[in-house]
């Protein structure tokens, strides 16, 4: 019997995508980068992201450099993203409807997600799902990261539920879905474009489905 479902956050519950796509143009806007087209701004910081896997102090110091940006530093840059990015949180449909049904089933719910403490908590309370949640581990707070299996049975044992029990939901094949595998739960994969084959217990495309399976 299952008693809890935990989530990944980026590319799981948040569209990272466009939100990306969101604030960047925003950034440009607010920052007055007219001198640079913003086709280019917004398709180079999209290609240096390399969708959340490089910090962005790299990908500000390198688009200083290519775009010959002086009027502002790259420190202050990263520091607006900072600041700035959890005021274009895009949500994937269904998000909120799909957590009230869980918890209306008296299951306990979850979150692993890799990333910078505060950034990722600014991100989960911008899309206004905290408070459904009843254990959120972060990478940097917890010390190790996704796939590293201490992390998931670190949740477990939060939850007090063990890994026979509780299944796991994310859109990245080794580090979600695999690595649930690993300490014995179940996972399901968010599909993403960026793969194809995936092995997983179950696939969705929408998360209002996530009910119906468990």
């Amino acid at each position: 019997m299952i008693k809890a479902v935990l989530f990944d956050l980026d590319g799981t519950l948040l569209d990272r995508d466009e939100s990306v796509k969101m604030f960047i143009n925003r950034q440009y806007e607010r920052l007055n980068m007219g001198h640079i087209p913003r086709e280019d701004y917004v398709e180079r910081f999209i290609e240096l992201d390399q969708r959340g896997y490089v910090w962005k102090d790299q990908v500000y110091q390198q688009m200083a450099k290519e775009f010959g940006i002086t009027k502002i530093t790259w420190e202050e840059l990263l520091q607006d993203y900072i600041d700035d990015f959890k005021n274009h949180c895009v949500p994937f449909p269904n998000l909120i409807s799909m957590l009230e049904e869980l918890k209306s089933r008296n299951l306990l719910v979850g979150m692993i997600t890799n990333g910078w403490g505060q950034f990722q908590l600014d991100n989960i309370k911008a899309l206004g799902i905290e408070g459904y949640f009843d254990t959120i581990l972060i990478s940097e707070w917890e010390g190790i990261k996704k796939p590293d299996p201490e992390l998931f049975k670190r949740a477990l044992e939060r939850l007090k539920v063990s890994a026979s029990q509780s299944v796991f939901v994310g859109d990245h094949p080794e580090n979600d879905v695999k690595a649930s595998h690993n300490v014995g739960m179940k996972g399901i994969w968010k599909k993403d474009s960026q793969w194809n084959e995936v092995e997983a217990d179950f696939i969705v495309t929408d998360l209002a489905k996530i009910p119906f399976l468990i």
